[in-house]
C-alpha cells in the first residue's frame, strides 16, 4: 500500500517535471499569472485536478475572513505550489507557503521561481507536519 508520503513525493516530483516543461517552452521574464495559468494547463494535460487562486478563509478570534488569502495553485487537493518570478526568495516568501500549509492543514507545498536561467535552481519544497 501507497503510503500518504510517498503519493506526495511522486505528485511534487509529477509537479516539478511540468514546471520544468512550462520554463523550458516561456523560458524566465514573464508575469507570475502568466506562468500559473500555463503550469495549470500543463497539469491538466497530464490529468492531475488543479485549482488556481483558490481563496483560503482563515479564523482571527471570533471573525471568519473569507478571502484573506489566495493560493496561487492548489493540486490535488494535496499539493499547494506559489509561483513567483523574483531575483531571490526572501524568508517572507517561505514563511507565506507555511502560512497557507497550516491555514490549509495541507502538508506538502512548492515555491517555483520562474525568474531563473535553470527552474531547478527556483524550486523550494516546503513542508508542514509532514507524515511519517
Amino acid at each position: 500500500m501507497v503510503s500518504e508520503k510517498e503519493k506526495l513525493n511522486e505528485l511534487s516530483e509529477r509537479v516539478i517535471g511540468a514546471a520544468i516543461e512550462v520554463h523550458r517552452e516561456l523560458g524566465p521574464g514573464l508575469l507570475e499569472s502568466t506562468y500559473e495559468a500555463a503550469l495549470e494547463h500543463e497539469l491538466g494535460l497530464m490529468g492531475l485536478k488543479t485549482v488556481r487562486q483558490l481563496s483560503l478563509p482563515i479564523r482571527y478570534k471570533d471573525i471568519k475572513i473569507d478571502d484573506a488569502c489566495r493560493i496561487d495553485l492548489l493540486v490535488e487537493d494535496s499539493l499547494i505550489i506559489e509561483v513567483k518570478t523574483v531575483e531571490a526568495f526572501l524568508p517572507v516568501h517561505s514563511a507565506q507557503l507555511l502560512t497557507y500549509l497550516r491555514m490549509s492543514e495541507k502538508h506538502l507545498g512548492l515555491l517555483i521561481n520562474f525568474h531563473t536561467v535553470r527552474l531547478v535552481d527556483g524550486i523550494k519544497r516546503q513542508v508542514h507536519k509532514f507524515p511519517t
